[in-house]
């Protein structure tokens, strides 16, 4: 009797330990969700998501770095830029005069993007 006690208390902790790595590592990677919010454009696995966005005059965007590298968002005419965005920062702009406006990732600038104003 001794022993099953022994046994079921050793593979009780087994588990435990099991299960608190299992855990644990989910919550270390650092994942985000990649979904955006309406008026947000999410930086992650070298692009911009949406790359074209749509929005109505007077609409502030915001730009999210879920990359784990540096990133900015550039305006080809240069009416903006973001500073670099490391992970985790934002930068938002407030668009008043309807236009389609070209982005890009001075830092990588294979990285486009547009946002449409209505």
């Amino acid at each position: 009797m001794l022993i099953k006690l022994k046994l079921s208390f050793l593979l009780a902790a087994m588990l435990g330990v099991v299960g608190s790595f299992v855990l644990g590592h989910g919550a270390r990677t650092g994942a985000q969700p990649t979904t955006p919010n309406a008026n947000e454009i999410v930086i992650q696995n070298f692009a911009f998501q949406p790359a074209t966005l749509t929005v109505k005059v007077g609409t502030k965007v915001t730009w999210v770095n879920r990359d784990d590298d540096p990133h900015t968002a550039t305006a080809v005419d240069k009416k903006f830029g973001s500073k670099t965005l490391d992970t985790g920062d934002q930068f938002s702009m407030e668009f008043s005069q309807p236009g389609t406006y070209k982005y890009y990732c001075a830092l990588h600038p294979r990285m486009t993007g547009e946002v449409v104003v209505k």
